[in-house]
């Protein structure tokens, strides 16, 4: 579905990200992990658009969107959360749900003016959808609650259904447990595992090495802003090169 080929990108001279190449299958999780600052947001952003590559390749089903704008890469199927909450916390639960299809929805200044029935099923079908995601991710009772009034954990999940509402090819998820307790973390992983068994394909980016083993299907590490292993987690798990430049450098500091 995705293919990085030699994919760079420096910051005042000094490399983020240096010749990343590899490639995410379908209906599979591909985990990115490696030590802070070893370049995995910078790749996401990359990916999704929010920065650009200064070389390299990045292929949606062999279409190359290295070089596009972060809406339109969203409107070929690719969705994203964020390290740091990107919420709108004002406005509803169901309403954040339903700002991630507005790559989906048909925009029309006359049809909104006129309030068209074509319009209003529309937006039924919107809301239906919305409600749909929200169910799936446990938060069918806070529908209309203003995001500002949930908790971390619950704002983590406002956003991975926000991603998942639009049925994209591919979604990002960087660190969706970043900052959650044990159980909330469960949580997660379990709706991780059912996004995975209805076909998704995601890329993860996380630090919990226990989550990254039990739901993953292949494992690339990054260091430096080089790829130094990928395959899958029992694989990379026992590379010497990994536990030297993350693993062990974890243990060593737990």
């Amino acid at each position: 579905m995705l293919e990085l080929k030699k994919v760079s990108r420096w910051f005042g001279g000094l490399p983020a990200l240096e010749d990343v190449s590899f490639r995410l299958e379908t209906g599979r999780i591909t985990a990115l992990i490696g030590p802070n600052g070893a370049g995995k947001s910078t790749l996401i952003n990359c990916i999704s658009g929010v920065d650009q590559a200064d070389q390299g390749r990045i292929r949606l089903d062999g279409r190359a969107i290295e070089s596009l704008p972060a809406h339109t890469i969203a409107g070929l199927g690719i969705s994203r959360t964020f390290q740091n909450l990107k919420l709108f916390s004002r406005l509803s639960v169901l309403d954040n749900v339903l700002a991630g299809l507005t790559v989906t929805a048909e925009r029309s200044f006359l049809l909104s003016m006129l309030r068209l029935p074509r319009l209003r099923h529309q937006e039924r079908k919107l809301r239906l959808l919305g409600l749909e995601a929200l169910d799936d991710f446990g938060l069918a009772d806070k529908v209309d609650w203003p995001a500002a009034a949930l908790s971390y954990g619950e704002k983590k999940r406002v956003e991975m259904a926000r991603a998942f509402v639009s049925a994209p090819h591919l979604v990002l998820l960087d660190e969706p447990v970043a900052g959650l307790n044990n159980e909330e973390t469960a949580h997660v992983a379990r709706h991780i595992r059912q996004q995975r068994n209805a076909g998704h394909t995601m890329l993860l980016v996380e630090h919990d090495m226990d989550l990254v083993m039990d739901v993953a299907d292949q494992v690339v590490v990054l260091d430096s802003g080089r790829c130094i292993a990928s395959g899958t987690p029992a694989a990379v798990r026992s590379n010497p090169l990994v536990l030297e430049a993350y693993l062990g450098r974890m243990e060593a500091t737990a």
